[in-house]
């Protein structure tokens, strides 16, 4: 189950973790699931406290996520506040406004960046682990493509010479933080079924 009431995200989480032999589905399932606020803390004690506050809710195996940019020019900002980084209401343009503002000036070699995710799976009975993933790349100094969401537009990969603003969905789902990380879940998922584990 995915500790999540957002349709879009259990859409892509059921599409990265492919197959499993049990049905994926998300908190709009089960009525009265309470959502959890991020913290400031850590990518893996948010997705942690999701996935525990689910797993105790519905008493089923619960996959929660979070993810964040961080840019060394920014000494790793804006990490877990990325979603926040232009305050609460900002648009994903306000945000990579911001951004930019900040970047204002960096030259090219110093403007490394990495999208990072942590999937974390908890258990009714208390087991729970997380698994991580990465995707190193560099701030453009403007948006390029219209494509994904959030700061996409901005993440230049070298292993595309684009921006994943300008790559395809099925592209970007290859290589990206979210599914490296989601693949890690799925392998030990499936390990976990095989010696017994729903």
């Amino acid at each position: 189950m995915l500790a999540t009431h957002n349709r879009h995200k259990v859409g892509e989480l059921r599409a990265l973790l492919g197959p499993l032999p049990w049905p994926v589905t998300g908190l709009d399932a089960f009525p009265g699931a309470p959502e959890v606020a991020e913290g400031t803390e850590s990518y893996a004690a948010n997705a942690l406290a999701k996935a525990r506050a689910a797993a105790a809710f519905t008493l089923e195996t619960a996959l929660a996520d979070d993810s964040g940019l961080e840019v060394d020019a920014l000494k790793g900002a804006p990490g877990v506040l990325s979603a926040r980084f232009a305050g609460e209401s900002a648009s994903d343009a306000d945000r990579i406004r911001a951004l930019l503002k900040l970047m204002e000036g960096v030259p090219w070699e110093h403007r490394t960046a990495r999208f990072r995710c942590v999937i974390a799976v908890a258990r009714p009975l208390g087991e729970e682990w997380t698994e991580e993933g990465l995707l190193e790349g560099f701030i453009a100094t403007e948006p390029r493509g219209d494509r994904g969401f959030g700061y996409d537009p901005i993440f230049w990969v070298p292993e595309l010479q684009r921006c994943l603003g300008e790559v395809a969905p099925e592209v970007k789902n290859r290589l990206s933080h979210r599914a490296r990380a989601a693949r890690k879940a799925r392998e030990r998922l499936l390990r976990e079924a095989q010696g017994g584990k729903p």
